[in-house]
């Protein structure tokens, strides 16, 4: 597969996965009583670093960065169609800067063990991306986004008590999505080894400059 058909290929894949997600991020996972702290979209939206990582890895940081941009676009026209204004500009905020942190975290890993660099940038990356999403998709600050797009106010302003304590819903349910993504995180990495050992086994090395050889 040549390199622009891996491009196109690999942004298909992002845009599925982030589309994927937002969607199943409005439906509670109401197995076991967790209703109240998960979401389905915590299962899907990993993959969207296993995509970013890989690409790193084989391609470099440069295409990386193309496919989150690209994927970013992509991903909020998708998801202001499908889902909602507020919905597409939380996902597309909390994708844009959890994706490029990834690829800040990752690169001067790649070197080291294996699995330090995703399972570090998956961590860090999830971690920034649901404070955003949930923040600013539910918590009632943002509702003035509905109000823009002559929408219903989708706030969630309903609370939980945790250990007698009062917590908002949709921070119970940012709080289940993150725990869930860093398990899923560490199941990453089953994939990412295999399919870097066997179909891409180079790590990639920027080009030297000319003034660099030159000074060798």
């Amino acid at each position: 597969m040549t390199q622009t058909k891996a491009f196109f290929f690999i942004v298909f894949a992002m845009c599925v996965v982030v589309t994927v997600s937002n969607i199943l991020v409005q439906y509670p996972f109401c197995f076991f009583g967790l209703e109240h702290v998960l979401t389905y979209g915590a299962f899907i939206y990993p993959f969207a670093f296993l995509i970013n990582d890989l690409t790193n890895r084989r391609f470099g940081q440069e295409m990386a960065r193309r496919v989150v941009y690209v994927g970013f676009f992509a991903g909020l026209v998708a998801s202001w169609w499908l889902a909602s204004p507020r919905f597409a500009i939380a996902s597309g905020s909390a994708f844009l800067f959890s994706q490029l942190l990834n690829i800040a975290v990752f690169t001067p890993l790649q070197r080291k063990s294996w699995w330090k660099a995703p399972f570090a940038a998956a961590a860090i990356g999830s971690f920034f991306d649901t404070v955003l999403f949930f923040s600013i998709a539910f918590a009632a600050l943002f509702g003035f986004i509905d109000v823009m797009a002559s929408r219903p106010d989708q706030s969630i302003f309903d609370y939980i008590e945790i250990f007698s304590l009062p917590v908002p819903l949709w921070l119970s349910l940012g709080v289940g999505d993150f725990l869930v993504k860093i398990t899923m995180a560490l199941f990453m990495l089953i994939p990412y080894g295999v399919i870097f050992v066997f179909f891409m086994p180079i790590v990639h090395i920027p080009q030297k400059s000319n003034a660099s050889s030159c000074e060798e």
